[in-house]
């Protein structure tokens, strides 16, 4: 490969890694900002931790309090001898209130007026952010989450009675999300943010096919960077997000006791951020294993003569593999949509080329390989591995040495052969016994104990003592 051509693949992957942390940003903005489904099941996750609940309900009872004129209303209600009352008891009522608001968030009812309020006011946002006149016309370009169908439910719950609750005004519990003035600049931000997803992703696969076509003799070194490269990009959004918490909670919330709930609230709303995130790292760890199964490196090339078989045999059903986890990825990946369809559409693609690369490679290295002929040689080494072992001799010769306990029995001879088990005899016949002695006297003849002279006098003693 030339040094420009070098050159330029190095630039090409550096640019991939790059597109792919832009990408990361620009999906979940889009995804967290233009997808309802989304914004209500993160919206449901932030009521569910105890430090927003509190705030919340800090909030809404605060809301309570500043749009009904509590002690008011209870001097009406109170008897003329304990109107005087009236100022401590709502002071009290408000303690209540406060102490009560976090369990009131905690019931499903609370948890399901949250959602829709949510839910309402991300189809107005989508609906004034796709400039549909009949949006505009009602709500002038403002959109709000309406919590009062929560404050007075809290209301209710709390004590305070239907009487208060019916005099909140229209706009309390309104919480303002996008002004009038500033539409203009957010539908220009939406329109950005739907085609710069889409695009940021083509172009971060566009750039690592490009390296990896142009690299020819190199590619798997540009496959292993790739991933590499994918990797670090996925890393690096996950700092990116703990460093930007910081500076966003610090800048969005000046008082000191809400920034807990703040923090709170980025690390639930960027929770996405880090799911996508972590789905680029593993994207990239599949090239790096691709790249790396490519290599001349002995356990890649042991890898690659294992696979070969089904590669030259059975390419279709390979492919079609490859197909149906495309096929997976869409229906099963969330976002749903053309950016996910045309990701997944290019990472098939581009898995099928290095397939193809893969099936050139063992053709070359592995010409004539079949399962008889790889696995065969497994299947020899372990016979070998097992014949060398000697197995078989070797548990023979434990088991020869193991012996049971003696047993004597009583009259039973003391004399046991050596590696004999002992066992209960009659005594020997007279003549048994002399041919025991005779057999005796011949061995030790054969071992040099006795003489030719000596075996012959000892034998006529025996048998003319017989």
């Amino acid at each position: 490969m030339s040094r420009g051509r070098r050159r330029t693949v190095k630039g090409l992957v550096i640019l991939g890694s790059l597109l792919a942390f832009l990408s990361v940003f620009a999906i979940w903005t889009e995804r967290q900002a233009l997808n309802t489904d989304d914004w209500v099941s993160t919206s449901g996750k932030l009521l569910h931790n105890k430090t927003i609940r509190t705030a919340v309900g800090d909030y809404l009872v605060d809301q309570l309090y500043e749009n009904v004129d509590v002690r008011k209303e209870l001097e009406e209600i109170l008897p003329g001898d304990v109107k005087e009352l009236a100022g401590p008891a709502a002071g009290g009522l408000r303690q209540v209130a406060g102490d009560g608001a976090e369990k009131v968030l905690e019931t499903s009812t609370a948890q399901r007026l949250w959602e829709d309020a949510n839910r309402t006011a991300h189809e107005q946002l989508l609906a004034v952010l796709e400039n549909k006149k009949e949006a505009v016309e009602t709500e002038e370009g403002n959109v709000s989450l309406n919590l009062g169908s929560l404050l007075t439910n809290l209301a209710d719950q709390v004590g305070i009675g239907e009487q208060l609750a019916e005099k909140l005004p229209p706009d309390a519990g309104q919480i303002e999300i996008l002004h009038s003035d500033e539409l203009q600049t957010a539908q220009n931000i939406a329109i950005a943010i739907k085609g710069l997803a889409l695009l940021l992703s083509v172009l971060t696969f566009a750039a690592f096919a490009a390296a990896i076509y142009i690299s020819r003799d190199g590619r798997w070194v540009t496959v292993l960077f790739s991933g590499i490269g994918l990797i670090s990009a996925g890393f690096a959004v996950v700092v990116a997000r703990h460093i930007a918490g910081g500076i966003v909670v610090d800048q969005l919330v000046r008082t000191e006791s809400a920034k807990p709930a703040g923090e709170a609230a980025w690390s639930i709303g960027t929770s996405l951020m880090t799911s996508i995130a972590i789905t680029v790292i593993v994207v990239g760890a599949l090239f790096a294993v691709a790249g790396w199964l490519a290599s001349p490196n002995g356990a890649a090339r042991t890898a690659r003569r294992y696979i070969a078989p089904t590669l030259r045999l059975h390419a279709a059903y390979v492919y079609a593999g490859l197909a149906l986890l495309v096929c997976f990825y869409f229906l099963t990946g969330p976002g749903q949509g053309l950016r996910t369809f045309v990701t997944a559409l290019i990472i098939g693609a581009m898995a099928a080329f290095g397939i193809h690369e893969l099936r050139q490679q063992t053709a070359e290295e592995f010409p004539e390989a079949s399962y008889d002929e790889v696995f065969g040689r497994t299947r020899d080494k372990v016979v070998t591995a097992v014949k060398d072992a000697n197995i078989p001799e070797r548990v023979g010769e434990q088991a020869s040495k193991l012996r049971l306990p003696e047993v004597r029995r009583p009259g039973a001879s003391d004399e046991v052969a050596e590696g004999e088990a002992p066992t209960a005899t009659l005594p020997p016949s007279p003549q048994d016994a002399r041919l025991q002695h005779l057999e005796r006297l011949g061995a030790m003849r054969e071992k040099g104990i006795l003489t030719e002279e000596e075996f012959a006098a000892e034998k006529a003693r025996l048998l003319g003592g017989g």
